[in-house]
């Protein structure tokens, strides 16, 4: 595995010019309270190039290709109390890189590896104090100028070299998160069998029921953690987008919303499935169930490779403009056509977030979403629902190895000439794609969505 930490190394410092020198930290411990920390995640753009996942880390690369890790130094005391660290001597060998230094000198390091670099990058507003330390970094140089010493000129955003090489997956990474997707679609299903196994047998089920079989499925399995703070949403609180799971009851006849998937060696996978909490859709349910499935389905067909980003979007957008139509949601003499109701974004007030986002070591994972060679084609309209001015950029082609979601969705709150019937139905359908080129690989099918395979589920 070293090798391949190695080869992301080098493509990175191909890309910092004559001179340059990159530094990349690592996550600080995140204290939650008196004498608990948080449970301690890597930074992922240092994890990316690295593979190391202790904490008080830094990784300084050059152009020439030289790779210097600063990590905690070996203290046998303290690694009684907070577990076993590498330490610098072993980090060599171990993580592949040229030299190791323990953490404790970064302020006398960094000076002197700046020395006569023309270009330092380091990830811009991504590490709170990181730029002054920088600056500090900088000023002893600046100091020896007439010892003939030579202070970097430039500071350059390294994100954007780091987010363009993360957002096309290689194999190693698409099969991990292939699996932290399958794990993931094992917690669904054991919360669909939970809640209707209890609601068959009159017991009383809450949210925390249900995330409770997520989390069992997702540890059981190996995953390190949650890929983000789950959604279980039962009920009306599955109009809310980003509820998290409380003590509200899961009752029969009612819908849940779970949005929830686990991360599986710093990558991760996210799935939304929404299903009957006792296994059985009803009337309405299933209409607008089958509705955000049909959506979600123009979406699957319009992802392959040479597609723009947008294209699942605008797939998804053009059949739930028709069918609130169909269904009532939207009133046609109020607001025309579904060429209307897209143009003047009329389906807003029902489906208010965007299709996709890319995925990866993040759950919304780096990458621009506009084409580079093509960032300075602007178009300017107005926002029919703010008025306000819009400036739009040609959105991203797709490309083989890049990984998107899938997740459309419709929630219904009360309002004046919306139908009863409706009221408080929330409804998303969420999968992870590997663009191919020719269409998608879903990676999350594991658990199902139609909703007659729901209730066969449910059932069993």
């Amino acid at each position: 595995m070293t090798s391949l930490y190695a080869q992301r190394r080098a493509r990175l410092a191909a890309q910092l010019g004559p001179g340059g020198i990159a530094i990349i930290p690592t996550a600080p411990v995140a204290a939650r309270n008196r004498d608990s920390d948080f449970p301690y995640r890597h930074d992922s753009y240092f994890y990316y190039l690295t593979g190391f996942a202790e904490p008080g880390a830094c990784l300084v690369l050059t152009s020439e290709g030289e790779a210097t890790l600063l990590c905690q130094p070996k203290d046998l005391e303290r690694e009684i109390w907070d577990g076993y660290r590498l330490g610098p001597q072993a980090a060599i060998e171990a993580l592949g890189v040229d030299a190791a230094y323990p953490s404790t000198e970064i302020d006398t390091r960094l000076p002197r590896l700046l020395e006569n670099r023309a270009t330092v990058w380091f990830p811009f507003a991504t590490h709170a104090g990181l730029a002054a330390r920088v600056e500090a970094w900088l000023a002893p140089v600046r100091a020896r100028s007439r010892m003939g010493v030579l202070c970097p000129a430039r500071q350059d955003d390294l994100c954007t070299l780091l987010d363009e090489m993360r957002l096309v997956k290689d194999a190693h990474e698409q099969d991990l998160i292939r699996r932290a997707g399958a794990i993931s679609a094992r917690g669904h299903i054991r919360a669909m069998r939970r809640s209707s196994r209890m609601l068959r047998a009159g017991e009383d089920v809450r949210e925390y029921h249900l995330d409770a079989e997520l989390l069992h499925a997702f540890r059981d399995a190996g995953s390190q953690f949650p890929a983000y703070t789950s959604i279980v949403a039962a009920g009306a609180n599955a109009c809310v987008l980003h509820y998290r799971a409380g003590d509200t009851p899961v009752r029969a006849g009612e819908l849940v919303l779970i949005d929830a998937a686990c991360e599986l060696d710093g990558y991760a996978s996210d799935i939304t499935r929404t299903f009957p909490a006792d296994g059985r859709f009803r009337g309405p349910q299933r209409a607008l169930y089958e509705l955000v499935l049909a959506s979600q389905q123009a979406a699957i067909a319009a992802t392959r490779a040479g597609q723009r980003f947008d294209a699942p979007h605008d797939a998804a957008v053009a059949v739930l403009a028709q069918g609130m139509l169909d269904l009532g949601l939207l009133d046609a003499d109020k607001v025309g056509s579904a060429q209307d109701v897209i143009a003047q974004r009329a389906y807003f007030p029902f489906y208010m977030h965007r299709t996709s986002h890319w995925m990866g070591m993040d759950v919304h994972d780096c990458g621009s979403y506009v084409e580079p060679s093509e960032q300075d084609q602007t178009s300017e309209h107005q926002d029919p629902l703010t008025g306000q001015t819009v400036t739009r950029r040609p959105s991203r082609i797709l490309r083989p190895g890049m990984v998107l979601t899938l997740e459309p969705g419709i929630y219904v709150r009360p309002a004046e000439g919306v139908p009863e019937r409706f009221h408080h139905i929330g409804i998303r359908i969420e999968d992870d794609a590997i663009v191919t080129a020719e269409g998608c690989e879903l990676v999350t099918r594991g658990v199902p969505v139609e909703p007659d395979a729901i209730e066969a589920l449910m059932r069993d």
